[in-house]
């Protein structure tokens, strides 16, 4: 006779564990998170909150991990980019209303702009992404990639020109106002560059040229945040046109393999600090190239790591330390890293001094343009359109932490040295145009 075992009844979690084990943002358990946001609040309220890099690491955490999980559970706009949205644009808000603490505020504020934590996140992205990827793709990509930023630009650039003087803003304003702070790359290498150049040609103030030009740089972000959004939708509903962040059409099964699979290599802690240390020389690197070649050193950089790669300089080993310190930060920085620049880069009263229908329908029109013109250009040349067109989309970002919002409301972090090639260079390209445009027609 055979004895069956005998089969317990598996015992069903309590409720009050399953809430406490929930992880906030999918990273912090609500058991931390609550006594976590508890300290915080009576240090803030009782004169002792430090204002140092804890304090504003608190914050970002706290907040940040919050509003991304409500961005991804409200309906519709979770569809929209809605975590990057809320973790970027409500701490804006809330400042403007008074709704953050001051302590809180005056110590994330000084911690990013003190400490340029934004570009240690992008070189840690960079190198991981560029190491971790299959060579030839990379190479193809990038020099494929040109094709659609060019012709978005140029097209987006018209249709945005017909729209805004057709609505009343005028040539003048429409295109060195609207257009091309759109295009400048953000607001430390677009809009502020952009503003001192108008401010010695016109003879008006810097600062008055900076609130100026602005707003179109934030809402032009935005729009391509939501947009992002909804080809990341596409894709899901439509699988043939999306490559789930591998830009290139490959027809190599191998390749698209490891593209679907290299997020499940094992974690080697060594090999993540190494990987770390590769970034941040990766980045001094730059730097120290950056005078000599005329080029942002984020640039400089990128390109290094794209030769290191190319020649394959570094042992594989190295390569995957660098790719799980990417995954690490992607996970664990990005919305407080978003918090940190909706506190402290995101002024609110600059996005609300500007608008009017014309002003707002102008914007949307021009990155719609730019980013149907990746679709259709990417389409034609073999590329993936979805990728295609959230690539030359970032052409309308706000700089590196718009790459970040865009690539994350897609779930598309790889593809960052594609977003900085066309974030850098291109805002670099209009910023300089413009410039001269304007000294030209000021003769």
């Amino acid at each position: 006779m055979i004895n069956n075992p005998l089969e317990l009844p598996l015992q069903q979690q309590p409720v009050w564990k399953k809430v406490l084990g929930y992880r906030i943002g999918g990273v912090i358990p609500v058991g931390v998170y609550i006594p976590f946001m508890l300290v915080v609040y009576f240090l803030i309220h009782g004169g002792h909150f430090p204002q140092d890099m804890l304090g504003a690491a608190s914050i970002m955490v706290l907040y940040g991990f919050i509003l991304g999980e409500i961005g991804k559970r409200i309906p519709i706009l979770k569809d929209l980019g809605g975590a990057p949205i809320l973790a970027t644009f409500v701490p804006s808000y809330m400042v403007y209303a008074g709704l953050m603490p001051q302590a809180a505020i005056d110590t994330v504020t000084v911690f990013m702009e003190q400490t340029n934590f934004l570009y240690l996140y992008i070189a840690i992205v960079i190198c991981g992404s560029i190491l971790g990827m299959n060579r030839d793709l990379m190479v193809n990509a990038i020099v494929k990639l040109f094709v659609p930023i060019i012709a978005g630009t140029l097209l987006a650039t018209g249709v945005g020109m017909l729209t805004g003087i057709g609505l009343g803003l005028g040539a003048y304003k429409t295109f060195f106002y609207v257009l091309v702070p759109i295009m400048a790359g953000g607001v430390g290498e677009g809009a502020i560059p952009l503003s001192i150049g108008y401010s010695q040609i016109l003879g008006t103030t810097q600062e008055e040229n900076f609130a100026a030009v602005l707003p179109a740089v934030m809402l032009g972000s935005l729009c391509a945040i939501i947009l992002s959004g909804l080809l990341n939708k596409l894709g899901q509903k439509k699988p043939e046109l999306s490559g789930n962040g591998t830009l290139l059409k490959s027809g190599d099964s191998d390749v698209l393999k490891y593209a679907e699979d290299k997020d499940k290599k094992p974690i080697n802690l060594n090999q993540m600090a190494t990987g770390a240390v590769m970034a941040v020389g990766f980045f001094m690197l730059g730097n120290l190239a950056a005078e000599a070649v005329g080029l942002p050193g984020v640039i400089v950089m990128l390109f290094a790591a794209v030769i290191v790669k190319y020649f394959n300089l570094l042992p594989k080993q190295l390569q995957d330390g660098a790719q799980m310190m990417q995954r690490f930060f992607v996970v664990a920085v990005t919305y407080p890293l978003l918090l940190g620049m909706g506190v402290a880069k995101t002024p609110w009263e600059s996005l609300i001094s500007v608008l009017s229908p014309a002003y707002l329908i102008t914007i949307a029109v021009t990155v719609i343009t730019m980013v149907a013109t990746g679709y259709f250009v990417g389409k034609w040349m073999n590329m993936y359109p979805v990728e295609a067109a959230i690539i030359t989309g970032t052409r309308c970002s706000q700089g590196g932490t718009g790459d970040v919002a865009i690539l994350t409301a897609c779930d598309r972090l790889q593809l960052m040295p594609f977003a900085q090639v066309c974030t850098r260079l291109g805002g670099a390209a209009t910023v300089t145009a413009a410039i001269f445009l304007l000294r030209w027609l000021t003769f």
